[in-house]
């Protein structure tokens, strides 16, 4: 924590279009993170707020600042799975389990009530990537499997890493229901 600043706690929310622009700075600051076109951030904002999450403080005003984000999507044909786009966190909200706080609170929504599996790509360096899912999947007791799915020559003409596909499940997760 920086020196001087009280931490306030942290809401977890469905993003919406205003969240797009500090989503792409946000995303900015985390790399590796692939940055994005802001318009591609607006549509993660809205097409697939059901299955992503915002995490947002609040300062003495009343202002959100955006310090957490997942977009994620059920797969066309794969109600049972939700694939992982991207997850991100600000400096200032890392080592407060946040991450994985963010997994749960999609999960946990009734449009995920039939999500068995998680699916998303991490390149090899991508040590905190790696780091994330292996403890989400042991703490949820499920197995987790990978392979390359994207080829470094292949698939980007050597202009970005290997994406592995990481594969966790099945698994059990509980959905919250509508009140």
């Amino acid at each position: 924590m920086t020196q001087g600043i009280q931490k306030t706690a942290i809401l977890l929310r469905a993003p919406n279009a205003e969240d797009a622009a500090r989503l792409h700075r946000l995303i900015a600051e985390c790399p590796p993170l692939d940055p994005n076109s802001l318009y591609c951030n607006l549509l993660h904002c809205t097409h697939f707020s059901g299955t992503s999450v915002a995490a947002v403080r609040r300062d003495g005003q009343g202002q959100e600042r955006l310090v957490g984000f997942i977009s994620a999507y059920l797969p066309p044909g794969q109600s049972d799975t939700l694939f992982v786009w991207q997850v991100a966190v600000a400096e200032e909200a890392r080592g407060e389990g946040l991450a994985a706080r963010m997994l749960d609170n999609i999960l946990e929504r009734p449009v995920c009530s039939h999500v068995r599996f998680l699916d998303t790509t991490i390149t090899p360096g991508n040590d905190a990537s790696w780091g994330l899912f292996r403890s989400w999947a042991r703490r949820h007791g499920a197995p987790t499997s990978s392979r390359v799915l994207f080829e470094r020559e292949r698939h980007f003409r050597g202009r970005h890493d290997d994406e592995h596909l990481m594969r966790i499940g099945p698994f059990e997760v509980a959905a919250e229901s509508a009140t």
